[in-house]
């Protein structure tokens, strides 16, 4: 029987951007299925007891940075601390990503070109046209997906999987379920790792 595991993420989160291709490495090691599932984290926030990083308090705003900072060194991953665009919407972006995944394409490699483009290279993922040149340089159509992202059906799916992650007990991101177990953070990927080994 085929692994599967649900990836609730959004692609402004730079503890996606650190966890997504050694994520990505493990379920493929393990032969699993990743079902990708961009959310909306400005919802699921107030209802989870969260606060956007701007109201957060300054202890823990330092300690973020110091995670992040440790992370990067331990992961030897290049990573901006205060990039440009951040706090930025990723809304478009997640709606591109979903585009691309309702169409069979390489979601998880454009999930990951968006993340690369806003936590490296000082891009705007808010920006449409910016987000059809990071989709065109990852080898897709870049204009095609900014059309369908902007269907209804792109939006509804975003807007579902954002209510599935809430009543699955999803809070911060990114977080994966396997078999209904929940492992929030790219920090306990090698929980997950075990789980499907198992």
């Amino acid at each position: 029987m085929t692994k599967t595991v649900d990836y609730y993420f959004t692609l402004a989160s730079p503890w996606t951007y650190l966890g997504h291709q050694r994520f990505v490495e493990i379920a493929r090691r393990h032969g699993a299925e990743i079902r990708v599932k961009p959310v909306d984290y400005g919802v699921i926030f107030p209802q989870t007891g969260g606060l956007p990083l701007p109201k957060r308090a300054p202890a823990r705003q330092a300690y973020r940075l110091m995670e992040l900072k440790r992370w990067r060194a331990r992961l030897g991953i290049e990573l901006n601390l205060h990039p440009k665009f951040f706090p930025t919407p990723a809304d478009a972006a997640a709606r591109v990503v979903i585009a691309a995944d309702q169409a069979g394409g390489d979601s998880l490699g454009l999930a990951h070109a968006i993340l690369t483009a806003i936590w490296t290279q000082e891009k705007d993922i808010a920006d449409l046209p910016t987000l059809t040149e990071i989709a065109n340089a990852a080898g897709r159509d870049g204009a095609a997906l900014m059309a369908t992202s902007q269907e209804p059906e792109a939006q509804a799916a975003f807007e579902t999987w954002t209510q599935e992650a809430l009543a699955r007990g999803v809070f911060g991101a990114p977080s994966y379920i396997y078999e209904d177990e929940l492992f929030w953070g790219q920090d306990r990927l090698e929980f997950l790792d075990r789980a499907l080994g198992a």
